[in-house]
């Protein structure tokens, strides 16, 4: 049967109006407009993105991976183009107290062959010691190459949480671009989806119908216990971990004051 917004037998409470396909439809479409505009414009900011200044720096710089120190050329592996991804470090925090954000986004990056195959390399960078970044890497299970930059300055080094992009022109090697925050949400397919689905992400600051679930603090569903429940407490991991081999229930995080 046909059914319309104001037919109570159809009518959920909490939420949107339920109507038939074409009214629907047509709804769909008047948003469709404004993501094609979003669409349009976000080309155009990565137009101007390409228009960027850039800044020279030192290549031959000495960054530590699985073979010791290598300078920071390397890491194009011969390529023209690197994207890297700053990672944040904790010092000494068992692998549960690393960063959850860090992860998230390290974990959606796993696989960098279209990147390869459009002559762009791609890499990790951590301000941890690499003792402890390499024994990371192996319980993540990743696959890119990892190096520490430790005292290395910026914008090798530096601030870490950053997705950030260079160019290499022979020997010479340029800064192009970088962004974090939301920034980084660009690699996160996770996201791009949720904000498709009915109930979005579920964090607090959405704008939402009457009636929905009330929202939660942002990033909520980024560290979870070893029974699925979100929780940022001391028995939680950064999700991807729990996929882990050997990633056992856990009681302290190794930082932000959570030992038991």
């Amino acid at each position: 049967m046909t059914t319309t917004p104001s037919d109570p037998t159809t009518a959920l409470p909490g939420r949107p109006p339920v109507v038939d396909l074409a009214t629907w439809q047509t709804a769909r479409d008047e948003v469709l407009v404004r993501e094609k505009a979003h669409t349009r414009e976000g080309d155009a900011i990565a137009a101007a993105r390409r228009r960027l200044p850039m800044v020279e720096l030192d290549g031959t710089v000495e960054v530590v991976g699985p073979d010791g120190p290598v300078p920071f050329l390397d890491l194009f592996q011969g390529r023209d183009e690197l994207v890297v991804y700053q990672h944040m470090w904790y010092d000494g925090a068992p692998h549960q107290g690393q960063c959850e954000g860090c992860t998230t986004t390290a974990w959606h990056v796993k696989d960098a062959v279209y990147l390869n195959a459009r002559d762009v390399s791609f890499a990790v960078l951590t301000t941890g010691p690499w003792d402890e970044v390499a024994s990371y890497v192996e319980f993540m299970g990743y696959t890119q190459p990892w190096y520490s930059v430790r005292d290395v300055a910026a914008p090798v080094g530096g601030d870490m949480g950053y997705l950030t992009c260079f160019l290499r022109d022979g020997d010479r090697v340029f800064l192009t671009y970088s962004t974090t925050g939301r920034g980084n949400e660009r690699v996160n397919g996770s996201l791009g989806l949720l904000d498709m689905t009915p109930y979005g992400r579920g964090e607090a600051w959405e704008d939402n119908p009457e009636g929905w679930p009330e929202g939660r603090s942002p990033c909520w569903s980024w560290r979870s216990d070893a029974d699925g429940n979100a929780t940022w407490g001391p028995t939680s991991r950064p999700v991807p971990q729990w996929t882990r081999p050997g990633a056992t229930p856990v009681e302290t995080l190794g930082r932000h004051g959570h030992h038991h």
